[in-house]
């Protein structure tokens, strides 16, 4: 058994692979942050330093991530984890589905990224209407908002980034 596995070239998609490795660095980085930051065991506030960086980057209200271990709070807000969440919950229909369905948006071209452009409209929206005051920042609020949005991105991308193009490596 070992010598037929073995013995097979070894095929990985590269690109699915690295889609994958940002995917469960953004799902899993935020949530562990303030924990790695208040344990003080020797590294682990410098690799929570670092994802701390990372969410000031990309979120643009990373002061208000949920409080997990206080006073530590998530590396991002709810909004930009609903979005990670949408991605997580395509990936897994994808795996799950293997590009079977039509929800997959990609199938329809044009249309389907006009649909998903649409869509991926929600966070900046209610990020707008946050800014102009129509209501205050609100988890319950937020986190549904990024979610369609990850859900929208998924949709379209995730089968352009995973599908198999047939290329070994030895």
């Amino acid at each position: 058994m070992q010598r037929a596995i073995l013995s097979r070239d070894l095929q990985i998609n590269w690109v699915s692979f690295f889609a994958d490795f940002l995917l469960a660095g953004m799902v899993f980085g935020p949530p562990i942050a303030p924990f790695l930051a208040a344990s003080g065991v020797f590294l682990l506030p410098g690799i929570a330093d670092i994802i701390y960086f990372m969410g000031n980057h990309v979120c643009p209200q990373p002061t208000m991530g949920l409080e997990l271990s206080p006073p530590f709070i998530m590396a991002v807000c709810m909004r930009c984890y609903g979005t990670v969440t949408g991605l997580l919950i395509t990936r897994i229909l994808y795996g799950l589905t293997n590009e079977k369905g039509v929800f997959w948006l990609h199938q329809y071209g044009w249309n389907g990224a006009a649909f998903a452009s649409v869509l991926m409209m929600a966070y900046p929206l209610e990020l707008a209407a946050q800014v102009f005051g129509l209501w205050d920042f609100n988890n319950y609020i937020v986190t549904p908002f990024g979610l369609i949005t990850g859900l929208a991105w998924g949709l379209f991308t995730m089968p352009i980034l995973h599908t198999w193009t047939g290329t070994q490596t030895t």
